[in-house]
């Protein structure tokens, strides 16, 4: 690759990154100060507030998404793959054999961090496009009683749209979110220019005097003060989309600037004109600008939103490969990026959610106080596991590890401690959405353990059941038949019941095994593995990642260069289907039987999941009691 063409594919995936990565953080400007000194918070409007206010945005910026998510947490890629699902697979890969008594706490810790996420990604579109509409208010304050609608037509629009993909409007994201920030650095300038002791705001101490003279008030401030880091997760979360080059480059070179630039631009804004506190965003520029901001702002809270919901779909897509949700139904919007994927059920599921939210709670200041819990406990569950990383898969001494990862826990457990004063102002709404999410995976991951448990009991090994098969051989038909396997299963259900009412087995017999490994990825030539059982029987395994698109008619074509060549034509593939029937007295709890039970009936089935022709199928039931 030439000189050239490296850079200018960096200018390239930089300019993609500002328009996927950084929507969410960016669109901060829009509530974090409004919400800061909001009356009910207490926190009186003057210069050394003020002061106070910006340093601690600035240097949490600094501290928090510069130091901690672009320097430290960027490095704890699983295989170039980010977000939290994937640094828990890295973690328990590092710990199962160093420090196997972590595992299980970890695994709980990694799940309570996505739901977190799923939380923060169902808050990001409503308190975003309520806050740009918002603006609205500013212009004409007769509009308000139709901001809540306004609001949910363009989020209606947004999810409806969904299923195209963003394969033809992505490429503007970048174009329109440089404008975005452009316009933030500009009119920060502006208003420096008109009041320069705002700069004094770069000071530390004037944070440190904030949080020394306020105490309680300033503890309650950091509730809100944490509104202008959300989106931090995201940026890690996209690094497979980007790599961390791109997504450094962008955080430093355009959206760091321009956030740092607007955030004083605001602060030099209140010290000139304090009455402008109930909306300071909107009155930067002057009445001339707010239709103009509004539309900008809305067009850059849509792709903030349209982020986090393609982050929400790329993380279902994880948690139901490490078995943690059931199989759903996913389909891909581009031919090219294999990234780009709709999962229908998910995003009706979160619209309804996000709608709820814009209805029940009306406004962005009263959604502020659900968005700092759910940012806040995400960014406290990724340091905690980024501590096993640099001590168990970087082997660093521990007391760099401490001291390293120490810093940024100390900071997450102060905001999230902080963030909790809103338990009853809208915290526990993502508290809330995170418990019943994580009650159902680990009741899926905890239900799929009690059904592979009842397998085992009656399972017959495989290679004793074919032994004594072939003492008195059935009569072989023509054509190749596939049985899918579960790991550990022994003999398939399907073999059985086609042995015991067809009496006839297949010239060819495969039983193919699908194995999902703690990695994102598994390389094309690492995935098929053929073992010969003797007459004609094979054992086929196949291993995935949890990004891995699963596609068995593309295994079986990976098997010719083994040795081994399908006829899809003359091929049938045996699945059992498995019907789960609750049994009071043992498992689990009863309500979560059902639920479990309720779940594994409206799953997506194998087939269709793993894209075998459905005219090449034939299924079997068997019942499994848990």
């Amino acid at each position: 690759m030439t000189e050239h063409h490296k850079k200018s594919s960096l200018a390239a995936l930089t300019l993609a990154a500002v328009g996927i990565v950084y929507g969410d953080i960016g669109t901060s400007p829009l509530y974090t100060l409004k919400t800061i000194f909001d009356p009910e918070h207490g926190l009186a409007l003057n210069e050394a507030n003020l002061l106070g206010i910006i340093s601690l945005i600035f240097w949490g910026l600094t501290f928090i998404v510069s130091l901690k998510y672009v320097t430290l947490v960027l490095r704890a890629d699983n295989r170039g793959e980010g977000g939290i699902m994937a640094l828990m697979a890295l973690v328990l890969n590092s710990v199962s054999k160093a420090a196997p008594r972590w595992n299980y706490p970890l695994m709980l810790l990694g799940v309570f961090g996505a739901t977190m996420f799923y939380g923060d990604s169902v808050i990001t579109p409503a308190i975003s496009v309520l806050s740009a509409i918002e603006g609205l208010e500013v212009a004409a304050p007769g509009l308000e009683q139709y901001i809540v609608p306004l609001t949910i037509v363009v989020l209606v629009s947004l999810y409806a749209l969904q299923h195209q993909g963003t394969a033809g409007i992505g490429r503007w994201f970048g174009p329109i979110m440089v404008v975005w920030f452009a316009a933030l650095a500009v009119m920060g300038v502006v208003n420096i220019i008109a009041a320069p002791q705002i700069l004094a705001a770069l000071n530390p101490f004037h944070a440190l005097r904030f949080m020394f003279e306020n105490r309680m008030i300033a503890f309650v401030a950091l509730g809100a003060v944490v509104l202008a880091f959300t989106g931090a997760e995201a940026l890690y979360a996209d690094m497979g989309h980007f790599g961390k080059s791109p997504i450094r480059a962008a955080w430093f070179l355009i959206v760091f600037p321009a956030l740092a630039l607007n955030y004083l631009g605001q602060g030099a804004l209140l010290i000139l004109n304090p009455a402008a506190v109930d909306n300071p965003f909107f009155q930067q520029l002057g009445a001339w600008s707010v239709y103009p901001l509004v539309i900008l702002s809305t067009a850059a809270t849509v792709i903030a939103s349209q982020a986090t919901i393609s982050g929400t779909f790329s993380m279902t897509k994880q948690a139901i490969a490490l078995g943690l949700l059931p199989r759903m139904r996913i389909m891909h919007t581009s031919a090219s990026e294999i990234g780009q994927i709709y999962i229908p059920a998910v995003n009706w599921l979160q619209l309804s959610v996000v709608l709820l939210a814009v209805v029940g709670f009306g406004s962005s200041d009263k959604l502020a106080g659900a968005y700092g819990i759910a940012v806040t406990a995400t960014m406290l569950a990724t340091t905690v596991l980024t501590f096993f990383v640099t001590r168990y898969r970087w082997n660093l001494p521990l007391t760099l590890c401490l001291a390293a990862t120490g810093f940024f826990l100390t900071m997450d457990v102060l905001l999230f401690s902080a963030s909790t004063l809103k338990l009853f102002h809208g915290g526990w709404f993502p508290l809330l959405l995170g418990a019943v999410l994580f009650t159902t995976m680990l009741t899926w991951k905890r239900g799929r353990a009690l059904v592979f448990q009842n397998l085992q009991k009656h399972a017959i090994p495989l290679e004793d059941f074919l032994s004594s098969l072939f003492v008195a051989p059935p009569t072989r038909v023509y054509g190749t038949a596939i049985f899918l396997r579960g790991e550990s299963d022994g003999v398939p259900h399907a073999l059985l019941h086609n042995l015991s009412h067809n009496k006839v087995l297949h010239e060819r017999v495969v039983f193919f095994t699908v194995h999902v490994v703690e990695e994102p990825w598994v390389p094309a030539d690492d995935q098929v593995k053929i073992t010969e059982l003797g007459h004609q029987c094979y054992q086929l395994n196949v291993h995935y990642g949890f990004k891995d698109e699963p596609d068995i008619p593309k295994a079986l074509a990976q098997c010719e260069r083994l040795g081994m060549t399908f006829d899809m034509m003359e091929t049938s593939f045996f699945i059992a289907r498995q019907t789960v029937i609750s049994t009071p007295g043992s498992g689990m709890a009863t309500w979560r039987e059902h639920l479990f039970v309720a779940m594994s009936r409206n799953a997506r089935g194998a087939a269709d999941y793993y894209q075998i022709p459905t005219n090449r199928v034939i299924e079997l039931g068997t019942q499994v009691e848990i």
